[in-house]
């Protein structure tokens, strides 16, 4: 069970204590107009100017498999209208109204080791649903931590930091503009959102003041609508822990961190290879599998997935390349992540090879 940092357990026990009756702070007017605002604090969904408390109707959750993103730290809220919910759906992504805001925040502490001490916000992103369609929106935090603005180009960030291993990282983060948003958070063409799945958020979570189900608490919030109780609701499995099978949790990592490209709907459809959890076929999870182009992002290898070679996988290679023109994913990592690369090669290593 993830425990939130202890700076988010005060204001989710305000969060979870009913505050969505009382007035709504959260300037819907600013959600809603055409032009985005030029300062994160405009939108109210936070009490205080670094953004560390979250306005009535702001609830935190977290997801069992996230997205690796440079070993950073995420800050995860979700904000639905109030009288307003968002749907269940087995599969995909829930169904939010118009008004509702995803909020992730980016952060990196020096050692991140001890994530909770002395962590610094780099970036807020907002997905804001609109009438028309989801919208992407990131916001870079000034030195202060006071204040985030409004970076519609993007930016590249230096960032130092100790890794979870205890090795000294330096990067140039990147904050993505919003042609970038739109190369990850595409299906079929229109702007989605990827981890509020009713599957990765199926986990208890720690409020401070108790732990419930993720499922449970955003109904009891009205934040969700529908849906089976979360034992017959299907779970994503969590990639790091010790007690699920090795498949079951590579193939959570790669729907997590690759599944919203590779997919039938996904800005990688025409290469063929899905990797969401849902695909059962053997060779669109890439076993077998010859490269659509095969070209310098292969290595040299003839499959995608060579069944108990991780070494001739090109999926592997380019997991575990930091080559722009090789790795893969190709945006929102510089980093390889070390640990997520040890999962998959050991599930491609444990898959019996062809006769």
């Amino acid at each position: 069970m993830r425990v939130l940092p202890a700076l988010l357990l005060t204001l989710a026990a305000l969060a979870l204590s009913g505050a969505r009756g009382g007035p709504e702070p959260v300037r819907l007017d600013v959600i809603l107009a055409e032009a985005p605002a030029q300062k994160l604090s405009d939108y109210g969904l936070f009490q205080d100017p670094g953004a560390r408390t979250p306005s009535p109707g702001v609830t935190p959750y977290d997801l069992t498999t996230p997205l690796f993103s440079d070993y950073a730290a995420k800050h995860r809220f979700v904000f639905t209208p109030a009288g307003k919910s968002a749907t269940y759906r087995s599969e995909g992504v829930l169904e939010f109204p118009v008004g509702s805001v995803l909020v992730k925040t980016f952060a990196y502490a020096p050692d991140m080791r001890r994530p909770a001490v002395d962590e610094r916000y780099v970036e807020t992103r907002l997905l804001i649903r609109k009438a028309e369609g989801w919208v992407a929106l990131a916001y870079v935090w000034n030195a202060d931590q006071t204040e985030a603005v409004l970076k519609r180009t993007g930016a590249r960030l230096d960032v130092a930091f100790i890794d979870p291993s205890g090795a000294a990282r330096a990067i140039n983060y990147l904050v993505p503009n919003q042609n970038q948003c739109k190369t990850c958070h595409s299906a079929q063409g229109a702007l989605v959102p990827i981890g509020p799945r009713a599957r990765n958020l199926n986990r208890d979570l720690d409020y401070g003041d108790r732990t419930q189900n993720q499922l449970e608490a955003w109904r009891r919030l009205g934040h969700l609508s529908g849906g089976p109780a979360p034992a017959d609701a299907p779970r994503t499995p969590a990639w790091d822990s010790q007690t699920e099978p090795l498949e079951a949790r590579a193939r959570a990592y790669l729907d997590v961190n690759c599944g919203h490209c590779h997919s039938p709907a996904g800005m990688a459809s025409t290469s063929g290879l899905f990797l969401t959890l849902e695909e059962d076929r053997p060779v669109h999870l890439g076993i077998n599998k010859a490269p659509v182009a095969a070209g310098r992002g292969s290595g040299g290898h003839k499959v995608s997935i060579d069944p108990g070679r991780p070494d001739t996988s090109i999926l592997v290679h380019r997991m575990a390349s930091d080559d722009p023109g090789v790795m893969m994913p190709e945006l929102g990592r510089s980093l390889v992540h070390a640990e997520g690369l040890a999962l998959v090669a050991a599930y491609v290593e444990s898959l019996t090879p062809a006769p």
